[in-house]
């Protein structure tokens, strides 16, 4: 609590010094070249002064180079020099209207910056309440679906005695809503955690092929799609967070079944590019608009035109997860059709051989 007063002080400090040393380093400047410019032509430079220090600084320190610049001018440019007394009415009127004018100045351009701070305060107040109230009408929906799925097909259950059939069928539809929930609670939660900086890296070897390996065989119940992937040769074994890298190749897995119409093709490679993982994943679906590609990893963003469902924090918490890696991951349309992910790491990278040996 010191530290950040003591840093507070300081910064306070220095501002008051620039705001003094500025004033006096244009008034000796000024000074010399008084065989060169009048007197009236210093006080628009020094008002010119002022008013950039009240473009950055608080109102004191400005206040202080406003009265400063002020007796300055008086002292050493008006004559008679050196003294703070003005013979000329004329001279009166101009020091006194210097003075009002370098006063309202400062004021005024700190009321500006403050209006202007306050009107961006409030537009990100209602953009983040318009944010949490997307997040709360989607949730509202995807949270309420598969607890009614849920509930229904309990409440068939404890209704009678059914066939091993039925009786699976509707175990299946309560797993299929279990599994909707438990996606939607860990999206919010990885938000949060990407939100308050509270993400911390597990890296461990990584044996890349088996990883997709192990996603792609979770959207095995999806015989609409077809997943295409052939394992890379000799590919060494690469240090991630296993388990972040996984939920970003799910996150654009699922997102591809969900917004690609059936019999659409999925595909994924792997490859490197000197100590740079890249990963792939692409589809032969409609795309994104152009317009809205720097649009897709923000959060809450959904592709217009597309069927109700998700929550739109998928494709953001995959940003996060890979920036967290110092990668990258963008987004571009393909020809014919189609899009396709492309993820960046930088990696360390080794052989199960030199494991060993280590």
């Amino acid at each position: 609590m010191l530290q950040v007063k003591d840093i507070v002080l300081k910064i306070r400090k220095a501002k008051y010094l620039t705001s003094i040393g500025l004033v006096v380093l244009v008034s000796l400047s000024c000074y010399l070249s008084t065989g060169f410019i009048g007197y009236k032509i210093v006080a628009l430079l020094l008002l010119m002064v002022v008013s950039l220090l009240a473009m950055f600084f608080d109102t004191k320190p400005v206040i202080i180079a406003a009265l400063l610049s002020a007796l300055i001018w008086n002292f050493f440019f008006i004559p008679p020099l050196y003294t703070f007394h003005i013979t000329h009415a004329e001279d009166t009127l101009m020091f006194l209207l210097y003075f009002v004018i370098a006063m309202v100045n400062a004021v005024l351009t700190i009321k500006i910056r403050e209006a202007e701070k306050n009107a961006r305060e409030r537009e990100q107040k209602d953009k983040t309440i318009k944010l949490y109230n997307t997040l709360f009408n989607s949730l509202s929906h995807e949270l309420k679906t598969p607890i009614s799925s849920i509930m229904v097909a309990v409440d068939t259950l404890k209704g009678g005695n059914y066939s091993r059939q039925i009786t699976g069928e509707l175990l299946s539809e309560i797993e299929l809503a279990g599994l909707r929930l438990n996606r939607q609670v860990e999206h919010l939660l990885n938000m949060s955690r990407l939100e308050n900086a509270m993400l911390k890296l597990h890296s461990d070897w990584c044996d890349a092929n088996e990883l997709v390996f192990s996603v792609i065989q979770k959207f095995e119940s999806y015989k609409t799609h077809q997943f295409l992937f052939e394992a890379a040769e000799d590919f060494p074994l690469i240090k991630v967070d296993i388990g972040l890298i996984e939920n970003v190749l799910h996150n654009l897995i699922h997102n591809a079944v969900q917004y690609t119409p059936e019999k659409s093709v999925i595909q994924i490679a792997i490859s490197m590019e000197d100590q740079t993982f890249v990963m792939l994943v692409s589809d032969n679906g409609p795309g994104f608009p152009e317009e809205d590609l720097n649009q897709v990893f923000q959060k809450f963003y959904r592709a217009p035109n597309t069927k109700t469902g998700g929550t739109g924090l998928g494709l953001s918490i995959a940003k996060g997860f890979i920036e967290a890696h110092s990668g990258t991951i963008t987004v571009v349309n393909q020809l014919p059709h189609g899009a396709c992910f492309t993820i960046r790491i930088p990696v360390e990278t080794s052989y199960v051989n030199n494991l060993m040996n280590e």
